[in-house]
């Protein structure tokens, strides 16, 4: 019969595979949204610090609204490039269609 301190403790044993995927965090920032800081390192300057903050800014402003650093990257790419994809055919666009 197992316990729950038995259960307990096969779980604090295993946490490490649990938690492995888990993104990497830097000062509660994605760790690759805070790579404007290294940039920052070798070339400091106020307009270099200012645009650091501001790309921080907006990336910790994106994780509030419930958006991961990767599909902020993919929303960026959507919105500057728009849904016309010019590297597909037109006859591999989806399309809606109504089977009723």
């Amino acid at each position: 019969m197992v316990t729950a301190a038995d259960d307990t403790s096969v779980e604090k044993a295993n946490w490490h595979w649990r938690n492995s995927m888990r993104p990497v965090r830097f000062f509660n920032l994605d760790a690759r949204a805070s790579l404007t800081f290294l940039v920052f390192l070798f070339y400091i300057r106020l307009h270099s610090f200012i645009i650091t903050l501001a790309i921080t800014m907006v990336f910790y402003y994106c994780e509030r609204k419930g958006l991961t650093f990767p599909a902020a990257l993919r929303t960026l790419r959507v919105w500057l490039i728009g849904r016309d994809r010019p590297g597909w055919l037109s006859y591999s666009h989806r399309r809606l269609r109504d089977f009723g």
